[in-house]
């Protein structure tokens, strides 16, 4: 039985794998439209989620199988002052398969220690998110037809963006990848990342404050929002939520072929104007989170 706890979880090779399968699904989704005929998804979420808790339902849903599970810690037994580890050890006997969010770094790997049925983590406080970083990488490869030789650029809040840390760390086991990393200096990518990943694998990268400037070497943006919920002092939130802004201006400045991408939700980094570029594949790339998820329970399951 395995578990994804990390994105790293998985072998290139079988990232790879992952990754074709999700690319058959994209081509013809209905495929596999029964074969979890029978099995159940415990959709365990003790934080709010629009794209992933829905994106994993939906994914179950198309693959003919059934969810159960609950949206937030308010309604769940967390209320009463349950752990995770007895959660879990009660719903493996409910559910084949858990996905879980929690605010709490490590508490999906909590689960996973008590479980009798797969655990992928959705999601846990700043730390990792996996699913979405399949995503990313899906988005990457189908649209861009590689995963190696690219400059991506990451923008906004890299401190605190578990998307963010996850998809470098998974990045960094391609080959001639290069990172600039746009933030203010409040909300820089952490020491962790930077020592054991970037500069422990030799990765090229360079830190800078401005968008505008680096524009024209990306291949790929990924922008995310500056999130209220990570922040103790509402004061430093509001100082720094309207640090970058990207609009249809700055996106002239960028390659004819550039992909932008964010985990959403957005709030006001990315201007609507932006919405009808080509090169705007946000909601493209949530519609590829379906699909990724789809491959990733089959596999997990072990029914292809």
């Amino acid at each position: 039985m395995k578990h994804i706890i990390s994105p790293t979880d998985l072998s290139l090779s079988e990232l790879d794998e992952l990754l074709d399968l999700s690319e058959e699904i994209i081509e013809d989704p209905s495929k596999y439209s029964e074969i979890c005929h029978g099995k159940k998804l415990a959709s365990l979420f003790y934080e709010p989620s629009t794209r992933t808790r829905l994106s994993f339902e939906a994914a179950m849903l198309n693959l003919g199988g059934n969810i159960l599970g609950f949206s937030s810690a308010d309604s769940s037994s967390a209320a009463k002052g349950e752990s995770v580890a007895d959660t879990i050890r009660v719903i493996s006997s409910y559910a084949d398969i858990c996905a879980i969010r929690h605010p709490k770094e490590g508490a999906p790997l909590v689960a996973s220690h008590h479980s009798s049925i797969p655990v992928i983590n959705a999601g846990d406080g700043g730390h990792n998110h996996p699913t979405q970083t399949f995503t990313d990488l899906l988005t990457i490869k189908h649209l861009k037809g590689r995963l190696q030789e690219l400059t991506i650029g990451f923008c906004g809040d890299l401190k605190f963006g578990r998307t963010v840390h996850s998809l470098i760390t998974a990045l960094a086991r391609y080959s001639n990848i290069k990172f600039i990393l746009i933030s203010p200096k409040e909300l820089k990518i952490p020491d962790y990342i930077r020592e054991e990943i970037l500069d422990a694998k030799g990765i090229s990268y360079v830190e800078v404050r401005g968008l505008e400037e680096v524009m024209s070497y990306l291949d790929i943006l990924y922008m995310t929002r500056v999130q209220r919920e990570r922040f103790f002092n509402e004061a430093d939130y509001v100082r720094l939520k309207d640090t970058y802004v990207l609009d249809s201006r700055k996106m002239t400045l960028a390659k004819e072929d550039m992909l932008v991408l964010h985990p959403l939700p957005r709030v006001n980094e990315i201007s609507t104007d932006v919405d009808d570029d080509p090169r705007a594949v946000y909601f493209k790339q949530a519609q590829y989170g379906v699909y990724v998820r789809m491959a990733l329970i089959m596999k997990l399951l072990k029914l292809v």
